[in-house]
């Protein structure tokens, strides 16, 4: 039955059929007026219209492509075959999103994961055995089972750095659900204004009473290399780089640069169910999350719009009037919110002559450096891995995991990252391989299945060239050939594949740079200066235009903060006016 996907056709000519979540708007026609226009349909786009909405505001959702989700969505690129096509995990949705909107009751079905993290050696077996690989999930004690293998002063200290990275990342929290400190506020203007602006420290000061004693390890793992803290640890090599890897993954950073320990940090702050670091799979891939919000936001009356393409947006002297979408219709409104990147929001979408010369230098400086190519592969049996096999197609356990590949040791992390810098694809890519339809079988047909390599370090440039199509399909022979030593027969499993380079997620999604998450997650792009200094309270220079996406505090993966913040920032300003 599998062998029929199986067509030359499928796997180069590749194609989106049709979109696994529904696209269809609350109306077939875009009114002219609305009290408040979102542009972009991503799932922070869609937090800040139901928000919007439920504070009283005529909202209207303007998406550009044919599907909703942004980042967030589920296509089904090969018949018989739905992708999360971009992001590909979820975790970092803030509980009291997931709670106002009723999320679960619009539909949103999340399937956990536990293991959660696989890393398989390549080496030769001992007397026959299986090569050695690492497991870890929420049984610590099995976890210390797995260290053990490797080494077993590691298994001793692996409890241990677990709750202390747990304490870290809870201080953090408050942080997340809350725009960064009014620094202007607090510094100039009316006695009253800097009485309002003082309730910004309410949350920082939580942050620090909670981190206490712990505040100079809190700095040093934000600023210091993430190897800094892991050979600080622990010893043996699979463990430390497969511990590395979240504190590079979506970032053109090494294990040894300043700042990795951060992103670390960022992966270990999510919370799924009420479960504090877990990560899953949604049902019917990445898209459901983006349309349980959409169906809660039209609950509320949001009029939400696909193949809308934004032109440009309208303002006068007195600040933002609406939009003009490139058909020439006009949309009128006094509140205008932004999901599309700093970048495209400043300097493609806002006429020039309205932003100040330095905020628009200011706004070029932004870093969107991207080191992923993600490539969706459909194959027509279950990989079965040298370092654990399964007998008859039936999955393991280690395959509901983040299977990490090429992570046998930091070294060839290392490695990977100064080949993208030199300014060519790694030659070994890091790479991150989960099988979504292990746990939720409505994504393949029977027998077959959806794999994610999410692939690390592709330059944006190639020696200072574009890439061409042979690049695309030479770097994606190359992540083959590595799967293949840890999963004999891989490739001759493969039905179809969707190779995205930074490029290509740049023009499909509208990610700036190919950059997931908006801007990196860099020490200078972070809290008061994420994306910028002058931006960190989701206000731009022009009178009620607003970021919502990613790009403003917290930043990418912390699904759907940005969006609520920026949605009350804007209530509240009209609240005062």
């Amino acid at each position: 039955m599998a062998a029929a996907w199986r067509t030359e056709r499928a796997r180069r000519a590749v194609t989106i059929v049709r979109t696994v979540t529904g696209s269809r708007s609350s109306h077939t026609e875009v009114k002219s007026q609305y009290d408040a226009l979102v542009i972009g349909g991503g799932h922070n786009g869609l937090v800040a219209a139901a928000y919007l909405q439920k504070g009283g505001l005529n909202t209207a959702v303007l998406e550009r492509r044919h599907v909703l989700g942004g980042a967030a969505v589920s296509e089904e690129i090969i018949p018989g075959f739905h992708f999360s096509r971009c992001a590909y995990l979820l975790s970092l949705l803030r509980p009291h999103i997931y709670a106002d909107l009723e999320l679960k009751k619009h539909g949103l079905r999340v399937y956990m994961r536990d293991p959660h993290a696989f890393t398989p050696m390549l080496e030769e077996g001992v007397n026959g055995a299986a090569p050695r690989s690492l497991m870890l999930g929420s049984d610590l004690a099995r976890n210390q089972m797995e260290i053990g293998k490797f080494s077993q002063k590691d298994a001793k200290a692996y409890p241990e750095f677990v709750a202390h990275l747990e304490k870290l990342a809870a201080a953090v929290h408050p942080l997340l659900d809350a725009p960064p400190v009014d620094i202007p506020g607090l510094t100039a203007g009316s006695l009253r204004k800097r009485m309002t602006a003082a309730k910004t420290l309410k949350p920082l000061v939580k942050c620090g009473l909670k981190l206490g004693g712990n505040i100079p390890d809190f700095y040093e793992l934000v600023t210091a290399p993430i190897m800094k803290i892991l050979t600080r640890w622990f010893e043996s090599e699979p463990l430390r780089a497969t511990l590395a890897t979240d504190g590079v993954i979506g970032a053109m950073t090494s294990p040894s640069n300043p700042g990795s320990g951060y992103v670390l940090l960022h992966h270990v702050m999510g919370e799924l169910e009420k479960e504090k670091g877990a990560w899953g799979y949604v049902e019917g891939g990445m898209g459901g999350v983006s349309q349980a919000i959409a169906s809660a936001a039209r609950s509320y009356g949001v009029d939400i719009f696909t193949e809308k393409d934004v032109g440009q947006i309208l303002v006068d002297s007195d600040g933002v009037k609406g939009v003009t979408l490139k058909d020439g219709s006009e949309i009128r409104s006094n509140v205008v919110l932004s999901n599309a990147t700093p970048y495209v929001t400043f300097k493609d979408l806002t006429p020039q002559a309205a932003l100040p010369p330095e905020f628009i230098k200011a706004v070029d400086q932004i870093d969107y450096t991207s080191p992923v190519t993600k490539i969706n592969v459909a194959v027509d049996k279950l990989p079965n891995f040298l370092a654990a096999p399964t007998p008859d197609n039936k999955p393991g356990p280690h395959h509901q995991c983040s299977i990490h590949l090429n992570c046998e040791s930091v070294e060839v992390l290392e490695t990977a990252y100064r080949d993208a810098m030199n300014g060519r694809p790694s030659v070994r890519p890091m790479l991150e391989m989960t099988i979504p339809s292990v746990l939720d079988p409505t994504l393949a047909p029977p027998g077959c299945h959806v794999v994610s390599l999410f692939t690390q370090f592709t330059p944006y440039h190639i020696l200072g060239r574009e890439w061409t199509e042979q690049d695309r399909e030479a770097y994606a022979d190359t992540v083959f050939d590595w799967v293949e030593q840890y999963v004999p027969g891989f490739k001759k499993s493969v039905v179809g594949r969707d190779i995205l380079a930074p490029p290509d997620l740049e023009r499909i999604f509208g990610l700036t740079g190919g950059n997931i998450f908006h801007g990196s997650m860099s020490l200078d792009q972070l809290y008061l200066a994420r994306p910028l200094p002058s931006l960190s309270d989701y206000r731009s220079p022009i009178k009620r235009l607003y970021l919502c996406g990613s790009g403003g505090h917290p930043g990418g993966g912390v699904m759907g903060s940005p969006g609520w913040n920026a949605a009350l920032t804007a209530l509240a300003d009209l609240k005062q006016h």
